[in-house]
């Protein structure tokens, strides 16, 4: 047998369509495929942090980065990126005169992968990506704060950041908002929306709502 001869099975003919096999071959090929891309480069910033508070990286869209950076424009002080992926946020950032500028990342090739952007752009040395898990580090002297993270994480997290910023801090929300804060302001539809909270504001609405919780 020869493959392409009609009534014998094989993986295509020439010319063709993939057969069964072929099909079937190329979907287990592709399923390794993203496996092994999870296990080798995404999974070790994980393995520290606790299940529910886990975060796939998707990288952010130009959109995306576009109106977060719009909702900050205008500002200064410290900016940080909770969760940085692969820099793009901080990178721009830092462009756009908000400085110092610095993200938070655990996994080490997405801290190489920023790394290699910054310097690409003719950053190295000017912005920082720091291996250190976010809800360990202090965040009072943060200006602004970019959080790009899953819905699940937003409650904790919200607690932290009323905690540790100061009144003067803006946060900006990407793909997901705080479910408990009203926004200042937000741009965008769909997954391109981002919202910014203003931390005085966030509190002011906070002490009201507990106020009124003891009448």
């Amino acid at each position: 047998w020869e493959p392409g001869e009609p009534g014998e099975p094989g993986w295509a003919q020439p010319g063709g369509a993939l057969g069964g096999r072929g099909l079937l071959a190329l979907a287990v090929a592709s399923g390794a495929a993203v496996w092994a891309t999870w296990a080798v480069l995404l999974m070790p910033g994980f393995r520290r942090v606790p299940l529910r508070l886990q975060v796939p990286y998707q990288p952010s869209s130009p959109r995306q980065v576009a109106n977060t950076l719009a909702l900050l424009r205008g500002r200064a002080g410290k900016t940080v990126d909770l969760g940085s992926g692969d820099g793009r946020l901080v990178l721009e950032a830092y462009k756009q005169g908000l400085r110092p500028a610095l993200g938070y990342e655990l996994n080490p090739w997405l801290l190489c992968l920023a790394n290699y952007r910054a310097w690409k752009a003719g950053y190295h040395g000017k912005v920082s990506f720091l291996k250190k898990d976010l809800w360990k580090v202090n965040l009072s002297d943060c200006h602004n704060v970019i959080v790009f993270l899953a819905p699940s994480v937003k409650p904790p997290l919200a607690t932290k950041l009323l905690a540790e910023l100061p009144d003067d801090a803006r946060v900006v929300a990407g793909r997901y908002p705080f479910p408990s804060w009203t926004p200042s302001s937000s741009l965008g539809q769909g997954l391109d929306q981002v919202w910014a909270y203003d931390i005085k504001e966030v509190r002011r609405e906070a002490q009201g709502s507990a106020q009124q919780s003891q009448v």
